[in-house]
This record gives structure tokens, C-alpha cells and sequence, in this order.
């Protein structure tokens, strides 16, 4: 049991002026897990204020010591890495056979980049007569979501931290017990008073005020499209930089020529990994019309051979999900896509006496029009469609009000990269390819704007500023 009574505001455990505490579940056991306090305005306003009191001085301060800061923060977690798995698998019931390497390794690997690239920030450049410098954006605010809960604020803290910003994290009403395992990290290290702050509480509260504080100079939020929109609403009056990295209905395209076993088992795969609750994940799989039963054979010879159960049983593929309230969500959408026509091929809901368990879903013979091929279910559901000919697959992938992420699968390289050129998405997977923590993440139309991790994360905490002489 995870039990918290303080918010940590300007260096310090602080008793926080909002009233109660939240509790979070096991979402496997429906056990509680652990407590964190509701915070409130009064809450926003005195960590806003202690992370501008910092900001002068840590914006000051050089980028060797900032990278020292970095560099001791990534060893806090190399530390404490079994730790923090277990207990981002107790809150948010991912498998500990993927949590340990996707939600703590990873990030660790993405923070280790901004050692050195803190050192960009002492760059000038010299154009004609002027010297083109760089500045820290100023005071951040950043709402996290509950599914990638310390992937997604590393990919904030980390590049923030190497620009010289100051930092007010609101984490997840779901997730929130790894944000205050990072505060104590923060607080071993002995980063000045001020610089990160921790405000947990609900959005309505919390959330809305950091984007509406006239003090917070850039909002960083992860989440759905629909709270995105409202949170810049919040945020314009200010005219503060708003980054958004929203939702995605992404596609997996397989080629006439590509190794269909491999291509489907891949892509059954990544939709099923922690339990479909990825944005990136590649939803729609586009399917070559000669080789869709086939293809259909193979996706339930995959979905049924993926162990659904107890995240802490290292057999399993999939734990629940992180809610009640997002599997009935997802229980929905598998009800719409049968009313809309498509063929329930595999899943739907589970049987289980505890947890918020739904099991691997194909639906086959799915219309692109329909709501589940064109909404984000935000579950373990894939959904087949078959396409007639190379230029209707690229027009079927396009076909979406998002572009996160995409997926290509053919035999030949340039073939490959041929049609990844052609997808309208912020990233593209070819083959199975590794994410890339030095590359930039972000995504085109409604899925957002701005990028996290490498050279261009960074430059999202930058202001530039020309010096004429």
C-alpha cells in the first residue's frame, strides 16, 4: 500500500489545501492499492508560483549542472527500476513481462539522451548581423495520462529539465502512485526547491486550472483528442504554447508481397500489448483482398494463442484494463461493431469473477465508414479490412481524423518506404521496426501537434530569440 497525504510544491512534502483523498485500484484485484490527496486552485497557484520563484535561477544555471541533475535522476530510476514496474503494474495492470522493459526501461533510455542534449541550448548561431540564441520556454504545466504514465512524463520532464524550465505535474486520477515514486527520486537527488512540483487531483480542478494560469508560460498534455480540445480552449486566453499528443486510429497496411504470418502476427500483437490502451496502436489491419482469408486464419490463430490474466503471472500476454469505466467503454464499442455489420471473428467480453478483464477482439469485414474503424476504442480491439489494390490501401490508411502513428509491411525495403512516405501519420512503423527514443514522436490532424523525445522534444521548450548588432 502506497499511502500519501502530501503534494510535493517548492522542495517539500506539503499538506495540500483541497479536501479528501483519491484511491487507486488494482485494476486485476479491484483492490486498493493506494491513496493520493485531491488538490485543488489554492494547490495550482502555490506550485505555480514556487516553479516561477525557480525559474530565474534554474534557466540560469549551466547546462553541464542541468545534465548532472539528468544524469542522477536516470541512475535514481536504474536504482529503483523494480520498484517503479511493479508499481505501475499494480495501478495500471500491465503484465510484468512488458512492464518492467516499456514502461521503465525504455523511458530511462529516453531520459539518458537529454544529458547531452542540454548542451544544445549553449548553441548560437550567427546570421548576418544577429546572434540567434536559445531560452527555456519559461514555467510548464504538464497533464499525464494514465497508460504510459512516467513514458509520457519522461518524454515531458526530461527535454524540460534540459532547456532550464521549471515543471507542475498533475498526473492521472488513475495512475498517479509512479508520479509520487518519481518525487521522492527527484527529491534523493536534490534538485533545486521549485523546479518540479507534484499536483495530483481531478481534472476539472486541477487540470483546467494550470491551463487557464496566466503564470504557466507552455501546457503539455497527453490524452484524448476530446479533452485536448478542451484544454486549449482553456489555454488560449493566455496565449500559452500549447503541445498536444492525442488519440490515433493508426493502420497496419500489408502488401500483396509481404510475409503475411509474420505481418499478422505482428499486428495482432501490437494492438493486444497492455491491452489495447496504446495511441500508437495500429488498429486497422489493411489486408490484400486475395490473401483476407488467410489473413483472418491467422489473426484468431494469433488472438487465441495470447494468455489473457494476472499481470503478475509472467505467462501472461494481456492484464485488464485500467478501469471499469474504460472496459465498459470498450464492451460498447464491441456491441456497436456488431450492430454496424462487422463479423465478430475472436473475443469480446471475458468472464471473470474480479478485474476489468475484456479479452482479444477481431472483428472482420469492417467498412472503413464504421465508428469502430473510425473511433478510438482505446482496448484490445483490431479491426480487418480488406482492400482491393495498393492505391485504395493508401486511401483507406489516410481515411481517418487521426494520424499518430501508421504500418507498413512488404518484402522489399523501397517498397516499403515507398508507401510509408505516402501515409499521412507523425511516425511509421516498416517490418516490426523498434521505437526510437531519438527520434521525434508526435502526430498529424487530430491527433495532435507538437513532438516529445530527441532534438525536436526538446526544441518544444525552447524559445529562440535574435540579438542584432
Amino acid at each position: 500500500m502506497r499511502d500519501y497525504s502530501r503534494l510535493f510544491i517548492d522542495g517539500a512534502w506539503c499538506l495540500p489545501s483541497g479536501q479528501g483523498r483519491a484511491e487507486v485500484t488494482d485494476p486485476a484485484t479491484e483492490q486498493v492499492v493506494g491513496r493520493v490527496p485531491l488538490g485543488d486552485e489554492r494547490d495550482v497557484d502555490n506550485a505555480v508560483a514556487a516553479a516561477r520563484r525557480a525559474f530565474g535561477p534554474w534557466s540560469r544555471t549551466p547546462s553541464a549542472v542541468r545534465a548532472g541533475y539528468i544524469r542522477a535522476l536516470a541512475g535514481q530510476l536504474r536504482q529503483r527500476a523494480g520498484e517503479m514496474a511493479a508499481l505501475i503494474t499494480a495501478e495500471l495492470g500491465m503484465p510484468v513481462q512488458w512492464c518492467r522493459a516499456v514502461q521503465v526501461d525504455g523511458p530511462i533510455v529516453g531520459l539518458e539522451q537529454y544529458v547531452e542534449l542540454a548542451g544544445a541550448m549553449d548553441e548560437v548561431r550567427e546570421v548576418g548581423n544577429s546572434l540567434v540564441v536559445r531560452e527555456p520556454v519559461g514555467v510548464c504545466a504538464f497533464i499525464n495520462p494514465w497508460n504510459y504514465p512516467l513514458h509520457q512524463l519522461i518524454g515531458k520532464l526530461a527535454p524540460a529539465l534540459a532547456a532550464g524550465c521549471t515543471v507542475v505535474l498533475k498526473p492521472s486520477q488513475e495512475t498517479p502512485l509512479h508520479a509520487f515514486l518519481l518525487a521522492e527520486m527527484i527529491e534523493a537527488i536534490g534538485l533545486p526547491a521549485g523546479v518540479f512540483n507534484l499536483v495530483s487531483g481531478p481534472g476539472s480542478k486541477v487540470g483546467e486550472a494550470l491551463a487557464r494560469h496566466p503564470d504557466v508560460d507552455m501546457l503539455s498534455f497527453t490524452g484524448s483528442t476530446g479533452a485536448g480540445v478542451r484544454v486549449a480552449q482553456a489555454a488560449a486566453p493566455s496565449v500559452k504554447r500549447v503541445c498536444l499528443e492525442l488519440g490515433g486510429k493508426s493502420p497496419l497496411l500489408i502488401g500483396e508481397d509481404a510475409d503475411l504470418a509474420a505481418a499478422v502476427r505482428y499486428g495482432v500483437q501490437d494492438v493486444m500489448i497492455n491491452s489495447g490502451q496504446t495511441c500508437t496502436a495500429l488498429t486497422r489491419m489493411l489486408l490484400p483482398a486475395r490473401r483476407y482469408a488467410e489473413a483472418l486464419e491467422l489473426a484468431v490463430e494469433e488472438a487465441r494463442s495470447l494468455r489473457m490474466g494476472d499481470p503478475r503471472d509472467l505467462q501472461s500476454f494481456l492484464g485488464p484494463m485500467c478501469s471499469a469505466s474504460q472496459r465498459h467503454t470498450v464492451e460498447a464499442y464491441i456491441q456497436l461493431g456488431e450492430q454496424e455489420g462487422a463479423r465478430l471473428l475472436w473475443g469480446g467480453a471475458a468472464q471473470y469473477e474480479r478485474g476489468h478483464y475484456v479479452a482479444p477482439t477481431l472483428f472482420a469485414d469492417v467498412d472503413n465508414r464504421m465508428r469502430i474503424a473510425q473511433e478510438e476504442i482505446f482496448g484490445p480491439v483490431l479491426c480487418l479490412i480488406p482492400y482491393a489494390d495498393e492505391a485504395q490501401a493508401v486511401a483507406l490508411a489516410n481515411d481517418s481524423p487521426f494520424g499518430l502513428s501508421s504500418g507498413v509491411w512488404a518484402a522489399r525495403p523501397e517498397r516499403a518506404l515507398g508507401l510509408a512516405r505516402q501515409l499521412r501519420a507523425g511516425q511509421c512503423f516498416i517490418n516490426g521496426a523498434a521505437f526510437n527514443y531519438q527520434a521525434p514522436f508526435g502526430g498529424y490532424k487530430q491527433s495532435g501537434n507538437g513532438r516529445e523525445w530527441g532534438e525536436e522534444g526538446l526544441a518544444e521548450f525552447v524559445e529562440t530569440k535574435a540579438i542584432q548588432r
